[in-house]
């Protein structure tokens, strides 16, 4: 089981994120997150988006850390990457 996470640069709500994604599925990445005990409604598209806060958590877990732009395309390569407005927006 390999997770990747991307660093946290994404604002948001007053705060920066990250992305944690799967190369593998949307289970794999459900089973990392719920061990983390991050909430499913962190969920957007193709991954989860993070907290600051949590980045080091992720880590530490076992996440891979990889740029943003290695993350689009390990999601890309793998057949799980869903664009902004796709039908599918919430967990599988």
């Amino acid at each position: 089981m390999t997770l990747y996470i991307d660093p946290p640069t994404w604002p948001g709500h007053g705060r920066m994120w990250s992305h944690l994604v799967s190369d593998v599925s949307y289970d794999e990445l459900r089973a990392f997150a719920d061990s983390l005990g991050v909430p499913r409604r962190a969920f957007e598209r193709d991954h989860y988006d993070l907290p600051a806060h949590r980045y080091r958590d992720a880590v530490a877990a076992g996440a891979v850390e990889v740029s943003s732009r290695e993350v689009v395309r390990l999601l890309r390569a793998a057949g799980l990457r869903r664009r902004k407005g796709s039908a599918w927006t919430r967990e599988p």
